[in-house]
């Protein structure tokens, strides 16, 4: 994959070899479709449906209360956290998956706090990038003014801005609006020679990009079940702690599925040993189960070289994507901010386009290519987002998809002006 094609017939000779090729017979694609969009949304795998469908009609419908026993549902925040583990470099028994990103990262980055200022109370900062998801800036927020501390959000290099009074460095391994891709090993280690603690937002890299928490020796992890990891809208998230911090904090939500003996009932909590302890609320069973479905067409690529295979051919599509766009639309004056180089970039390339981004993406979309818009705050371009899933993104969609914004760009539609929708 490292020679770029030519033409159209090149994709699809590409195509043809390519050992992955078969893993996009796991989904359930719309026809006319070319669907660059699943760094917000995956696509429905085919397995997901009927084993909804087995688990409302059997297990719910005939087994009753009694599948909580005989259906193993209360297992599932594990079994399906075990799966996610592989994906993450992470060991079995120490993913959960539960709640949402948000609320994940709520529980993990109090935990951290508190362990922070247990070190040393004299410690007042938590450092994120300013152009940092908003989710995670907002629970940054809240957190720091519940425990007297300072958000402070830097721009460029982050390891200037780690020192003695540093907390807690709070980031995501991929940023959401460039794509852009942190060394989480290099500034862990960062981190830690500054007397911080490191929480990473795995949102854009889960099933997409290698991560090796052990190997960058993070202290904390969240992540997104409903994009790579093709779970669902509003699929369940994952939750990680390292086993030297997962058993000495204890996370602001305790709920009694994170009780050491939930039936007991007893009314003094006690938690559960390891990651365990940051579940809260009764698991929820069909959007585990549809995420369970989600992360086997990941896991599916392990015997063609996992992850690594994965991404060398998102590096290939999204390669090919930006020859595309420099050769195609050179003369429009796009503005790529995705970097070129493959240590620096995750699964996404991101460009802003001069006019209206949200209406040339609604042009697109009529003409079946789907990507995403992300709207510019503070002097930042409006932004168009194109995800590379190589389970099923083929090279000639990334051919097409681009000739598609040609003429799309041909055609004026980023100088009209259209009435945005409320989810953009």
């Amino acid at each position: 994959m490292s020679l770029l094609p030519t033409c159209r017939d090149d994709c699809l000779a590409l195509d043809a070899a390519d050992p992955l090729r078969a893993l996009r017979e796991q989904f359930d694609l719309p026809p006319d479709v070319i669907y660059l969009d699943g760094n917000s949304l995956g696509v429905l795998p085919r397995a997901t449906l009927p084993r909804l469908q087995r688990v409302i009609a059997e297990e719910w419908g005939r087994g009753l209360i009694g599948s909580w026993n005989h259906a193993g549902w209360m297992e599932l925040p594990r079994q399906v956290g075990d799966k996610i583990a592989r994906l993450i470099g992470a060991r079995p028994g120490e993913v959960v998956a539960a709640d949402s990103t948000s609320i994940n990262l709520y529980k993990v980055l109090a935990a951290a706090i508190e362990l922070a200022r247990q070190r040393d109370p004299r410690r007042t900062l938590i450092v994120s990038e300013r152009e940092n998801f908003p989710t995670d800036l907002y629970i940054a927020q809240s957190l720091a003014a519940q425990n007297g501390m300072t958000l402070r959000l830097v721009d460029g290099e982050v390891a200037p801005h780690l020192n003695e009074q540093v907390a807690v460095l709070l980031l995501t391994h991929v940023n959401y609006r460039s794509g852009a891709m942190h060394d989480m090993a290099a500034l862990t280690a960062q981190a830690h020679a500054a007397g911080a603690l490191t929480v990473w937002d795995l949102a854009h890299s889960a099933g997409a990009v290698p991560v090796d928490l052990h190997a960058a020796d993070a202290d904390f992890a969240i992540g997104c079940g409903y994009k790579y990891l093709n779970g669902g809208p509003g699929a369940p998230a994952f939750v990680w702690a390292h086993p030297r911090h997962a058993d000495r904090v204890q996370q602001p939500l305790s709920g009694w599925i994170g009780h050491a003996a939930p039936f007991a009932f007893s009314p003094d909590y006690q938690p559960a040993a390891g990651s365990a302890r940051f579940l809260c609320g009764t698991p929820p069973v069909l959007a585990l189960h549809a995420l369970d479905c989600g992360v086997d067409t990941v896991l599916a690529a392990e015997p063609l070289g996992g992850v690594a295979a994965l991404r060398a051919k998102s590096l290939a599509l999204a390669d090919l994507f930006l020859a595309r766009l420099r050769e195609r639309l050179d003369r429009f004056s796009i503005r790529i901010l995705t970097p070129q180089d493959h240590a620096r970039r995750g699964s996404q390339v991101s460009f802003a386009v001069p006019g209206d981004g949200f209406a040339l993406m609604r042009e697109l979309i009529d003409r079946g290519v789907v990507g995403d818009f992300r709207a510019g705050v503070d002097g930042q371009p409006d932004l168009l987002r194109f995800g590379f899933t190589p389970l099923y993104v083929r090279f000639v969609d990334v051919w097409d998809a681009v000739e598609a914004i040609h003429a799309a760009m041909l055609g004026g539609a980023h100088k009209q002006t259209v009435a945005r929708l409320g989810v953009t």
